[in-house]
């Protein structure tokens, strides 16, 4: 049966919602080629970003979602370009990144070149763009980097000392980014969004023994380390308005089809699930690596879950009843009415996007509708 839907719950999740991006159709990665070679001026580049948002907006509403997001067709990775738009942040391609299970993440050296200070955020505008499709059926959600993230990206070891010549300690660039993203989050509600979620690698980053012996390398005390990302997230929703939904993503690495961690919740769940103050929580539970569902009991009262059991990593389709299986193993920890379904990423966090064809990840989400009518129906 169909979801109901009315005005007065039009908030993510839904029973079947996704993660955000999409992966880019050929047609963009052609006409960004031809950009950087000085083939297509900056307007016709952007002529063709939004007819291509505008037809993967159409296809995910053919689809029968009520969420709808521009795919991050506009940015190359999924968090620094919303960096990038802060003052006081610099960039530059160096060909370096971050190592993953079996390939190297290349990405932008991202670092401090002052204090970090909001200014008026391109993502904005590209928000609005998407608001434009809205309609009495769905809503435009965006997606932003969760302020831990922009504290774990100046603190990582290759950018610590030149943070520290603008920071004396972790305390201020808390405060700091976390004034940044009150000022951005009212941007975007200005702007008529109600629907902002915080894609948040953090808190995948450090769980599991690989994670222990990484923290304790540079140093850091790694319930120290967790405080921290707490602290940033919630500072950064204090003043949050009361119509505003706020949700969270955790996810453990996605790139190219690779994983950077792996590891079950149970450490972090005392922090994130017990005491982060969004919405909801969209996580991943997509293989082994993520360990039981035991740890959703110490999600607070007031968050809705969504279990991301379709993987975005491979386009070999799931077993409809192990998924639903699942799902009922999940609601021995936390009702099911609190419950959702969704991939457990994206499929395109950075542009080069995961090994599937587009039409095995429209595949992917009509499975999740599927899965998600029988179970609530």
């Amino acid at each position: 049966m169909k979801e109901e839907i009315n005005m007065s719950n039009l908030h993510t999740p839904f029973r079947y919602d996704f993660v955000g991006s999409f992966l880019r159709p050929q047609a963009l990665k052609d006409a960004k080629l031809q950009f950087q070679n000085g083939v297509l001026t900056q307007e016709e580049y952007d002529n063709i970003v939004n007819e291509e948002i505008t037809k993967v907006v159409k296809k995910q509403k053919e689809l029968g979602y009520h969420v709808i997001t521009d795919g991050e067709f506009r940015r190359t990775f999924w968090h620094l370009d919303f960096m990038w738009g802060l003052e006081g942040v610099e960039h530059k391609h160096t060909g370096n990144g971050v190592r993953f299970n079996d390939e190297l993440a290349v990405l932008d050296d991202t670092y401090l070149v002052g204090k970090i200070k909001a200014k008026p955020h391109p993502f904005v505008e590209y928000y609005k763009f998407l608001k434009q499709f809205e309609d009495d059926q769905t809503v435009a959600k965006y997606t932003i980097p969760a302020p831990a993230q922009t504290l774990q990206q100046m603190i990582v070891p290759d950018n610590y000392e030149s943070t520290r010549k603008f920071y004396k300690d972790n305390e201020e660039l808390i405060q700091d980014i976390a004034k940044a993203y009150q000022d951005i989050i009212k941007q975007f509600y200005d702007a008529g969004c109600r629907n902002l979620q915080l894609d948040d690698c953090t808190w995948g980053a450090i769980v599991g023994d690989a994670a222990k012996i990484r923290y304790k390398a540079t140093g850091l005390d790694l319930e120290e380390v967790k405080k921290a990302l707490l602290k940033v997230n919630n500072l950064a929703l204090e003043g949050k308005p009361e119509d505003m939904v706020i949700n969270s993503h955790i996810c453990r690495g996605n790139y190219h089809s690779t994983f950077f961690n792996s590891g079950p919740y149970d450490s972090v769940a005392d922090y994130v699930f017990a005491k982060e103050n969004v919405d909801a929580l969209y996580l991943e539970y997509d293989d082994e690596r993520s360990g039981s569902f035991a740890p959703l009991a110490k999600v607070s009262d007031d968050k809705k879950v969504v279990l991301g059991l379709i993987t975005t990593k491979s386009p070999v389709l799931e077993d409809k009843d192990e998924i639903i299986a699942k799902i009922h193993e999940a609601a021995k920890y936390i009702p099911l009415d609190r419950l959702y379904l969704s991939p457990q990423c994206g499929f395109a966090s950075c542009e080069i996007g995961n090994k599937l064809t587009e039409e095995e990840q429209w595949n992917k989400l009509a499975l999740v509708k599927e899965i998600a009518e029988e179970v609530w129906h």
